[in-house]
Order: C-alpha cells, then sequence, then structure tokens
C-alpha cells in the first residue's frame, strides 16, 4: 500500500479503501495548493523510504490513540498546480467526535514528522524552498 505517489490522489478509492459497515463517522481532510503569497504551484519532494514508514507510523499512532477503526494517509509528489491535492488523510470509526480528532491529530502529526520538502513556484517567476521544522528537533520537543 504506496502512502507516497506522484500520481493524482484519488479520494473515492482512499475511502472504498477503508469501507466498513461498523463505522458511522467518515473524516476525509483534503489539502491543495491554494493562491497563497502569489504560489502558482509546488514540487514536493521526499526520500520515499523514511516518509512511507513515517505515514505508516502515524497511521498506526492514529489508531492507537483515538477509539477509531481505520486511518489512511497519502502525500503526493512532484510538481502540483493550484487546486491539486498534495495530502489526504481518511479516518473512519464508530463516531463523529473520535473521527474528527483523529483526522486533525493525524494531518497535523504528518507535517511535523514526514519528511517532505516542498519548493514553492511564484507567479513573478520566483521559486523558494520552504523552511520546515528539522525531525531531530521535533522528537525533542
Amino acid at each position: 500500500m504506496n502512502r507516497l505517489t506522484d500520481q493524482t490522489l484519488d479520494i473515492e478509492s482512499l475511502i472504498a479503501q477503508t469501507d466498513d459497515p461498523d463505522c458511522g463517522a467518515l473524516v476525509v481532510f483534503g489539502g491543495a495548493v491554494r493562491l497563497d503569497d502569489g504560489v502558482k504551484a509546488i514540487d514536493y519532494t521526499a526520500y520515499a523510504p523514511l516518509a512511507e514508514k513515517a505515514l505508516a507510523e502515524i497511521e498506526q499512532e492514529t489508531l492507537q490513540r483515538f477509539d477509531i477503526r481505520h486511518c489512511r494517509l497519502v502525500h503526493r509528489t512532484g510538481l502540483l498546480k493550484l487546486g491539486e491535492l498534495s495530502v489526504v488523510v481518511v479516518v473512519r470509526g464508530g463516531h463523529r467526535g473520535p473521527t474528527f480528532e483523529a483526522a486533525r491529530w493525524a494531518i497535523d502529526t504528518l507535517k511535523q514528522r514526514v519528511p517532505v520538502w516542498k519548493e514553492e513556484y511564484y507567479l513573478d517567476g520566483r521559486s523558494t524552498f520552504v523552511e520546515g521544522q528539522h525531525i531531530q528537533e521535533k522528537s525533542e520537543n
């Protein structure tokens, strides 16, 4: 099961992968490239083995921390244009409260821990790498 892909993210497929008649709650979060400070595109890169491992660990931690049954995280790599999804979180559980909490925790943790780097391309022709939090710094906190 790939958690890191250079293909367009298919939300319907991710929902189908977590289908469960015992779950009354489904939360889907999609993060998309937005026109922010003149950004027209973002190029996401990652060290795949480490990113895949981190995504799998976050899925497992989410399942352990919250009263849910399924958690699926997928992050995109490559050059994405405005409106394209860069990340999708799918969480299913018995009730909405823990399911919403789990989805929020999962995306927040993903952004802190998963080694994915982004280079933003701007309307004026510039590009810059976005400075993120170092993995070591997060593990010390």
